[in-house]
């Protein structure tokens, strides 16, 4: 059962007001979030050109792009939990100096084998917590009211990829493997420097004196933990789906460049991240589920025109920017639906569970889709299944979320 909890235990700030430090504080943890995911992004633009250095299958190309996906997703359980109990001030720059590591691994040793990337791959993981430490940060600093919004805003920092989708392949071009590392090495840890220095958690935050393991426990009793978690694995992980394999596909289904794949995934990423603040915003005004149903709609199209493998140009390129703003639109309306239900001293909690999901989510597709190539030649049976799983999820949410959101306290939409 949705569990929503007082508002009045929830807000730091009086009424809709929200002052100048909160707006700081939401920029500096969309500016490390977005860090953060441009390290975690960057082997997606380089993998079709590690399949053939190396000869990988295409199996192989699809786990190499995977493993930081499902290891940054995973994390965001007990990142999330850590947050609640420590707060955004110590986890974000503790997380983005810890993502240094294996960005240079990578760029200065770790690329000239399959083991060393999946090694690699497997710390770069710690980059995509970042999300579970921003969510609940940038909550505790805004009222209810606005928090869709706020939210939505942070979200947009998952545009890190499409930073690491524009530059990745030209650096490397240009100056050799090992730059791309060495820039975002450098950016994270002037990054950790700025934000321990600056970043204060909001007065008042609910600090949890449970331990860890029952806080964690408590977190998956909760029925926004379970709903959430399943909407955001569609939302999100089809965003994520897309912006690691996007490439790939793009290369292999249509014979584009590396470097044009690249380019058109970095615009399907500036869509859907421009999307996301869109859809909390809309939350905030009409209601998450309402904006959840128009969204999977989209990517029911979107999914269903794609699979016959239509024309880039225009019915391809319009099929994918669709998707791109659905599945944007829908992982901000998620979220505020959580900072809507969830109790204020488990947001962190509630939060990494379901961005484990997300993250989960983009992790089966890309090896789906490379093993159905492989098998058939043919990217449409993917595209359908992406298809279904969205019509289940729109089906879920019209009837389970809805009844579970309407009861929800008069004056908050629904």
């Amino acid at each position: 059962m949705l569990q929503p909890s007082s508002k009045s235990k929830r807000a730091p700030a009086a009424g809709a007001d929200v002052t100048g430090r909160a707006w700081l504080m939401l920029a500096l943890a969309t500016a490390g979030f977005a860090l953060n995911f441009w390290a975690w992004a960057l082997l997606s633009p380089l993998a079709p050109r590690l399949k053939d250095s190396l000869h990988l299958s295409s199996f192989q190309q699809s786990l190499l792009v995977a493993v930081p996906v499902v290891v940054g997703s995973l994390g965001r359980v007990p990142v999330g939990a850590l947050t609640d109990r420590f707060g955004g001030r110590v986890m974000f720059p503790l997380v983005s100096a810890a993502t240094i590591v294996p960005v240079l691994h990578l760029g200065l040793a770790g690329h000239s084998s399959l083991a060393a990337l999946l090694v690699g791959g497997l710390f770069l993981g710690i980059g995509g917590t970042s999300f579970a430490v921003g969510v609940p940060f940038v909550s505790a600093w805004f009222p209810p009211e606005r928090r869709g919004l706020a939210i939505g805003v942070f979200g947009a920092g998952m545009g890190g990829t499409a930073i690491s989708a524009l530059t990745t392949v030209k650096l490397v071009d240009a100056h050799g493997t090992a730059n791309p590392f060495l820039i975002t090495a450098a950016a994270l840890a002037v990054y950790a420097a700025v934000a321990a220095l600056l970043l204060r958690d909001a007065p008042g935050r609910t600090v949890p004196t449970e331990p860890l393991t029952r806080r964690l426990a408590a977190t998956f009793t909760l029925g926004i933990t379970w709903q959430a978690s399943t909407l955001y694995a569609v939302a999100f992980g089809g965003y994520v789906a897309f912006s690691v394999y996007l490439p790939t596909y793009l290369k292999t289904g249509y014979d584009l460049t590396q470097a044009d794949a690249a380019n058109r995934m970095a615009g399907f990423v500036l869509l859907a991240v421009a999307m996301r603040p869109v859809g909390g915003w809309l939350s905030d005004r009409v209601g998450p589920v309402r904006v959840l149903d128009g969204a999977l709609a989209l990517v029911v199209a979107g999914a269903l025109a794609q699979s016959f493998t239509p024309a880039l140009a225009p019915v391809g390129t319009l099929a994918f920017l669709v998707m791109a703003a659905a599945l944007g639109a829908g992982s901000g309306a998620v979220f505020a639906l959580v900072a809507l239900l969830a109790p204020a001293n488990k947001v962190g909690s509630v939060t990494g569970v379901v961005g484990a999901a997300g993250g989960l989510g983009g992790f089966l597709p890309p090896l789906v889709m490379g093993a159905l190539y492989g098998a058939y030649g043919s990217y449409a049976v993917g595209l359908v299944l992406l298809a279904l799983v969205s019509v289940a999820a729109l089906a879920y949410t019209a009837t389970g979320v809805r009844r579970g959101v309407a009861r929800v306290p008069v004056g908050r939409p629904n």
